[in-house]
């Protein structure tokens, strides 16, 4: 197939520095700055390559058009009721964005719509919270994909914006007082410092919590807590109902520890609450809030990796105090709590989700005693294999909870779970109607590099398996991995996934070290020194797939995301023999310096740091940028980068493109795919649209998968 591959010249620099007595070359740090000219040149030439290379891809065309009906399914959300309103986000099929709407005796209107805002679909509903009443809702947008959340409130009964914007609320919750709670509506939120207060390195850190009175000027909102904590630290805020109890939880950016505390404001001013340790110091995370019963209830992994919910006393609220209610189980992981405790139900109930072996499971037990109910009682009977989105019962004493559900050919639906009967109906699906193929989804077990079992779900098309599920002849497969910061990967509705099985390829999604399928343990077995436990895994996974049966190293593609990213730009170059191409997405890369850009230092205790010699150790020894080796032979592989993405700099991607191009000797394209206006997170449906279209057919023209309307290769 003659496609264009030349790639734009990037002069090579002679920098090599000394870093704790380790020679480190970087010859394209000049690439880190994107307002230099030589960068702005050599992008240009990055984008007209990749669209000369695009536009010459078979089956382009028809392949849009099914990612886009797959896409168009719309959504609809679990709904969140608060003083007779019923407020939910829902996406019709021809919409961009999914839509806040709010139900009441007035009838059913918008409240947030990101078009309204900005019609070029540029902006993102990043987070919303109704207040206790009702009567006021805090949204937070960002612009271009920033993920910066400015904040504001507006009227429900009018949807007039009464307040705001409060800016540098990034990430922040939003904890409301009952406005009998003082004068005036108020809540608890996170943001950063002022920016003038700070060194530009720091501006994107400095959290603190703060009260906000709804109509004051957040220049007066008082600091509540963090002044003495780590720069990088992200915070947590909750309050009960009735406004008695803040609850405020600490980690020092991603590190696998919380620290909790737990105040009564009772005949108190919120703005200064006396908080108290619940725990602190401790290696573990841990939620924690007070029922109505008085309870204080905690989530915790502390001695038990896979989780376990405890109950205390308020007055004594320290571990050494924390009594089990739900053990920790050896064969599956703690995901979510509610309470469900209305007087028409003959005792109230504890409602508890897990994932098995990364399948969702929802277990019921009576909150006295944490006790499973006997028999059919003590579960709720799933629509199928998949995953469960959120237990959300009514804020005041209820009988009935809403989660949403969704598998691998099952957009998310919500359910209704009714504890009185334990009956399951069926209350919100999504608005569009979508076919979708006949797939079959099986679960493998692969043994890792040092004896480790690691679980891969591949899914492919029924007609093209035998009677017992396994592939008739291999085929062009895309291998899917993360592997971090105890991210799980559960099954879920996925036109990427559905568009490549429909074509006759396999998917596969694998379950690695470094997530959080199988508890605490798992995520530390794939961090820090034991990083290289994730890549291994990844592998083993590839080879599984062609021992298999299922493909060929010819037709093997990987793809992966963000730390996905860092997975895949390992995987190519410790093993490129591995895999036919690669989609590296919004990557770490340059590991020696991805602490200096970004959000990067939040991520040294997920990774390790480069101002300790140790951790320089682990990091050269698998960061992609420093093991590239020229006259390789290495995969095709597509970046995709967005320069709105403020969390993973594109300089990563930029870095490992140019050296890769100036390597490679297998002459399979190296493209880099950059996008404007979007970030890291959220987009619209016609950006995703466009992005998976891309992919796919690099994918296809790569691996040959021969794609509907593709004709004959060239």
């Amino acid at each position: 197939m003659g496609l264009p591959s030349s790639p734009p010249p990037a002069p090579r620099l002679d920098l090599v520095e000394d870093l704790h007595g380790r020679a480190v070359a970087d010859p394209y740090r000049w690439l880190e700055d994107a307002d230099d000219p030589r960068t702005r040149e050599w992008s240009r030439a990055q984008d007209e390559l990749f669209t000369a290379h695009a536009a010459a891809l078979p089956g382009r065309a028809a392949l849009a058009a099914r990612v886009r009906r797959l896409l168009s399914t719309g959504s609809t959300g679990v709904p969140v009721h608060r003083g007779g309103r019923v407020f939910r986000t829902r996406r019709a099929p021809e919409q961009e964005h999914a839509v806040l709407w709010v139900a009441d005796g007035a009838g059913e209107r918008v409240l947030v719509d990101p078009v309204a805002l900005d019609p070029g679909g540029a902006t993102t509903l990043d987070a919303w919270r109704p207040s206790v009443e009702g009567d006021l809702l805090a949204y937070q947008v960002s612009e271009g994909g920033t993920e910066e959340s400015a904040l504001r409130v507006l009227d429900v009964a009018t949807g007039e914006v009464v307040d705001g914007p409060l800016d540098r609320a990034r990430y922040s919750p939003v904890a409301w007082l009952p406005t009998s709670a003082g004068p005036g509506p108020a809540f608890y939120y996170v943001r950063r410092l002022a920016p003038e207060l700070l060194a530009p390195q720091e501006r994107q850190y400095h959290r603190r919590v703060y009260l906000h009175r709804v109509g004051t000027d957040p220049a007066t909102d008082v600091e509540v807590f963090g002044a003495d904590l780590p720069m990088t630290t992200y915070y947590g805020v909750w309050t009960s109902r009735d406004g008695r109890w803040l609850v405020v939880s600490a980690s020092d950016g991603t590190a696998p520890r919380t620290d909790v505390w737990l105040a009564d404001l009772a005949d108190r001013d919120p703005a200064t609450p006396a908080l108290r340790e619940v725990v602190t110091g401790r290696d573990a995370q841990t939620g924690a809030w007070v029922g109505r019963d008085g309870r204080l209830y905690v989530t915790t992994d502390l001695d038990a990796p896979r989780g376990r919910i405890a109950v205390a006393d308020p007055a004594g609220p320290g571990p050494e105090r924390w009594r089990d209610l739900v053990p920790e189980r050896a064969d599956a992981v703690l995901d979510d709590v509610a309470v469900l405790d209305g007087p028409e139900l003959a005792a109230p109930l504890l409602v508890v989700g897990w994932t098995r072996h990364a399948l969702a499971e929802i277990t019921v037990h009576d909150l006295a005693t944490g006790e499973r109910l006997p028999g059919a009682r003590g579960r709720i009977a799933l629509p199928g294999p998949g995953s469960i989105g959120g237990l959300v019962p009514r804020p005041e004493p209820g009988h009935e909870l809403w989660f949403a559900h969704t598998g691998t050919t099952t957009p998310a639906r919500v359910w209704r779970w009714d504890g009185r009967d334990g009956s399951l109906t069926l209350d919100a699906e999504p608005p569009g109607a979508v076919d979708v193929p006949d797939v079959t989804s099986r679960q493998l077990e692969v043994t890792s590099a040092d004896g480790t079992t690691v679980r891969v779900l591949v899914v492919a098309r029924t007609d093209l398996l035998d009677e017992r599920g396994l592939p008739l002849a291999p085929a062009p497969a895309v291998l899917y991995g993360y592997g971090g910061f105890g991210i799980s990967l559960t099954p879920h509705y996925s036109p990427e996934a559905l568009a490549w099985v429909e074509a006759g390829g396999v998917h596969a999604v694998a379950n690695l070290r470094g997530g959080g399928e199988e508890g605490e343990e798992w995520h530390r077995a794939g961090m820090r020194g034991a990083k290289q436990n994730v890549f291994d895994d990844f592998a083993a996974c590839a080879r599984a797939l062609v021992a298999g049966g299922w493909t060929t190293p010819g037709q093997l593609a990987a793809e992966g995301g963000s730390n996905g990213g860092l997975l895949v730009g390992a995987a190519l170059t410790q093993q490129p023999e591995l895999f036919r191409a690669v989609v590296c997405s919004a990557p770490l890369l340059d590991m020696v310096r991805y602490e200096l850009h970004g959000l990067g230092a939040t991520w040294s205790d997920e990774y390790g740091s480069a101002a300790v010699p140790e951790e320089l150790d682990w990091l050269l020894s698998y960061s992609p940028y420093h093991r590239v080796r020229e006259g390789t032979a290495y995969p095709a592989v597509l970046f995709t980068v967005f320069d709105g993405d403020t969390r993973v700099d594109p300089l990563h991607a930029r870095k490992l493109c140019a050296a890769l191009q100036h390597a490679t000797t297998s002459g399979r394209p190296v493209l880099l795919r950059r996008e404007a206006d979007v970030g890291h997170g959220a987009r619209s449906v016609s950006r995703s649209a466009a992005l998976l279209t891309d992919v796919l057919a690099f994918l296809a023209a790569e691996t040959g998968l021969a794609l509907p309307g593709a004709g004959p290769a060239t």
